[in-house]
């Protein structure tokens, strides 16, 4: 008897499991839904409830990185991709984000340094150092003249 109570509740937990597993795929996949349809604000409560149950999750910090882009909150925006970087270090479109963001506080030497990076993990985002690269050779003239 003690022997099925224990096989009972090893099964139990294999299927809380596998549910807990499924919801997480459930939260993120909605949130893409709910992104591309610009439910902003719906789709960042999932982002976040997915980080809570995968906090290693990169593409939820992300996808949040963006929706604080379109809100026009640069701080969270760039605490995520902080966050995306320190969990993906070679997710090219959070270095690319990063990138904008230092060109916009003027941050040359960060820009730069990004750059590097960027060129050496860049696959599908590759042609976008070089407009980088052309606005900061057009910025950094204005910039030594001042």
């Amino acid at each position: 008897m003690r022997n099925y109570i224990k096989i009972l509740i090893s099964i139990l937990l294999v299927f809380s499991l596998n549910n807990l597993a499924h919801s997480k795929e459930n939260f993120f996949n909605k949130a893409i839904e709910l992104f591309n349809e610009k439910k902003y604000e719906d789709a960042r409560f999932l982002f976040e409830r997915n980080i809570v149950f995968n906090p290693k999750d990169a593409n939820s910090y992300l996808y949040l990185a963006k929706i604080y882009n379109h809100e026009k909150d640069q701080r969270k925006e760039e605490y995520n991709l902080e966050t995306t970087l320190l969990i993906e270090p070679n997710n090219e479109e959070a270095i690319l984000m990063m990138m904008h963001i230092a060109l916009e506080k003027s941050n040359y030497d960060k820009v730069k340094s990004l750059s590097e990076k960027f060129v050496k993990v860049c696959k599908n985002l590759c042609k976008e150092n070089k407009k980088i690269q052309e606005s900061l050779k057009n910025l950094e003239p204005k910039n030594n003249e001042s």
